[in-house]
């Protein structure tokens, strides 16, 4: 019998800039979970063309395997606007063997319908994922519609990623360690990818420096119900994998609950008493999936 495969981690997802071939190097030999070759705030506007063809050329080699590789591109035209740099992202890496496109800037449904025609359009194969920024006042206040089909032969969506510095600036908010103020944000947005069972990720965290509040942060995430944090600096990977990964409590508590369904003398119940507490069959089910986040 054929097993399924170990659901893919997305605890330490690493921003690239896609110009710098160095640090694409680099980013081969980290334990991050996935990289994001960035083709849009990290590159210079006249080194734009350079660092798709960089882009291309990483995907291509298959220098960041077994890692999930995802390349940001440039933001939708905005009303009577026509830029080309999307149009030219799309024509270099659609078919380049990346296994996701992020989307940066999405406002609307009509937004995500327009990402999907996109990718179409550039003969993207089948296998290729879409990923959303959620980074503005009006894709919180659209994030059913953003979440939900347009067209149900359009099946592309896999993930949302916070861009909390970018929404902090267009709600104007001051700094705040707590992030008290975006709360009801990230929590609407894990509830958003939650209803249609999406992979949704923490926004970055600036101060390199202070690790000890990165990884406040990261706990907060978790907390929150994120299924991990995008980086912007190698040395944040290792908190990060910690912080998003089962701890020793929950890996036992997991298997126990498991062992205990397992049992063939349990064939059957519903409700079982594992460690002194009462659990059912979502419980088993949430176990395995520890267990395998776990492995």
């Amino acid at each position: 019998m054929i097993e399924n495969p170990p659901p893919r981690k997305f605890r330490s997802v690493l921003y690239v800039p896609a110009i710098n071939e160095r640090a694409i190097a680099k980013a081969a030999t980290l334990p991050a979970d996935a990289i994001i070759l960035d083709l849009e705030d990290a590159v210079a506007p006249d080194a734009k063309a350079e660092a798709r063809r960089r882009a291309r050329a990483a995907l291509e080699s298959r220098i960041l395997a077994p890692r999930t590789v995802i390349v940001r591109v440039n933001g939708l035209p905005e009303g009577e606007q026509t830029h080309e740099w999307l149009a030219d992202d799309l024509a270099e890496i659609a078919a380049a063997g990346a296994d996701a496109v992020l989307f940066p800037k999405i406002r609307t449904g009509a937004d995500v319908a327009r990402a999907e025609g996109l990718l179409d359009h550039h003969f993207a194969p089948a296998s290729l994922r879409l990923w959303l920024m959620i980074e503005t006042p009006q894709a919180i206040l659209n994030l059913r519609d953003i979440v939900t089909p347009q067209d149900e032969s359009h099946g592309r969506l896999e993930a949302l990623v916070m861009g909390t510095n970018d929404l902090g600036k267009e709600m104007r908010l001051p700094p705040s360690p707590s992030r008290l103020p975006l709360l009801q944000a990230l929590s609407s947005t894990v509830l958003a990818a939650r209803a249609q069972d999406l992979v949704v990720l923490d926004g970055v965290f600036g101060r390199i420096e202070d690790k000890a509040a990165f990884e406040s942060e990261c706990h907060q995430g978790r907390a929150l119900g994120f299924d991990g944090k995008t980086l912007v600096h190698p040395s944040q990977i290792d908190i990060a994998n910690r912080a998003f990964s089962p701890t020793e409590a929950e890996r036992a508590e997991a298997e126990a609950i498991v062992k205990a369904f397992e049992n063939p003398e349990n064939v059957g119940r519903a409700v079982l008493v594992v460690n002194g507490r009462m659990v059912e069959d979502l419980h088993y089910r949430v176990a395995k999936q520890v267990l395998a986040l776990a492995e």
